[in-house]
């Protein structure tokens, strides 16, 4: 698979991890828990391949891509540990799936060359 190919995909994935976001930000549960600011991890995550998806730059999209996987890999697990804690209702555990399912499709895609 080219880079632009795997360009593509990341930021199809990434689509995931911006609707958990997106979930988490906006859920009443989650306000009172400063434990689970970890929203802003994604949200950072998404906000540094921004400039390179706009360039449509695959090499430097991926770079930075690599670069800050861990941090997202960590907010990732942080939210699935937490996710009983703060809520049992389908929600949060259909979040907690789809947040791992992409992060971890993207960890593979990102490791592949």
């Amino acid at each position: 698979m080219d880079s632009e190919t795997r360009m593509r995909r990341a930021e199809a994935l990434l689509s995931h991890v911006w609707m958990v976001r997106t979930f988490i930000k906006h859920s009443e549960e989650i306000e009172d828990d400063p434990e689970l600011s970890d929203q802003r991890t994604l949200y950072d995550y998404l906000l540094a391949l921004g400039s390179a998806w706009q360039a449509q730059d695959a090499e430097a999209y991926l770079r930075q891509a690599r670069k800050k996987i861990g941090k997202l890999r960590k907010a990732t697990d942080d939210f699935a540990k937490l996710q009983p804690e703060v809520s049992t209702h389908m929600n949060f555990k259909m979040a907690a799936t789809s947040l791992q399912t992409a992060v971890t499709a993207l960890e593979e895609l990102l490791a592949a060359e």
